[in-house]
């Protein structure tokens, strides 16, 4: 279902150990944040949805991981823990609010050829590199979105990232496509709008 706005004030937060322990392969990490990008990003999108992140749990060494793309680093792996702890630039405590979410499709994945590739594809991606010129491009997709202009071509997207890019094109490779208007880019906010999704649980930061 598709998450309401005000899914952080019907759901409780809850505390590390305890969203630990609910995060299967797949889920999804919708950030609303307060710092300076993250305005940026909920003013061009009119959402309250700033970054999202995919997380994976590695069973054989206990851990689980929130992989995402940020500016300056590209696609890197971070521990749960230290993901809603701190922002990318290490502002702490993090500046906003966290919600785990489930893709249906992903809840009800049980095929392991599947849950490899998507494993795969989003740890290939690690150190994918987020270049200045790239930026350049998000923040004219970004303006351009904002007043409703449709894209010139050599604005489309391609194999440059942003988080949510990242986090869609590791859906899509298991099938899932998360829509989206094609106006910018696709945002955090199309994930929430998804009626796929769904909320599983608020993150206390």
């Amino acid at each position: 279902m598709t998450i309401a706005p005000d899914v952080f004030t019907s759901l409780a937060p809850q505390g590390y150990e305890a969203i630990r322990e609910q995060v299967r392969n797949g889920d999804i990490l919708l950030c609303s944040a307060r710092d300076a990008g993250s305005r940026l990003i909920r003013w061009a999108t009119r959402s309250q949805w700033s970054h999202i992140a995919i997380a994976f749990r590695l069973q054989e060494i206990d851990r689980v991981m929130a992989l995402e793309c940020v500016e300056h680093i590209g696609v890197r792996a971070v521990p749960l823990s230290d993901f809603i702890r701190r922002t990318s630039s290490g502002q702490k405590p993090y500046p906003g609010k966290i919600l785990l979410a489930r893709h249906a499709a992903m809840a009800a994945q049980s095929d392991a050829a599947a849950m490899k590739r998507i494993t795969t594809f989003a740890f290939d991606r690690l150190g994918t590199h987020f270049s200045q010129k790239e930026a350049a491009k998000i923040g004219l997709r970004l303006a351009l979105s904002r007043l409703d202009i449709k894209l010139p071509g050599r604005l489309q997207p391609d194999d440059e990232y942003i988080c949510s890019e990242y986090v869609a094109r590791c859906l899509a490779a298991v099938g899932i496509a998360i829509p989206w208007d094609g106006l910018g880019f696709i945002a955090p906010s199309d994930f929430a709008l998804d009626p796929d999704i769904e909320a599983v649980a608020q993150v206390r930061t």
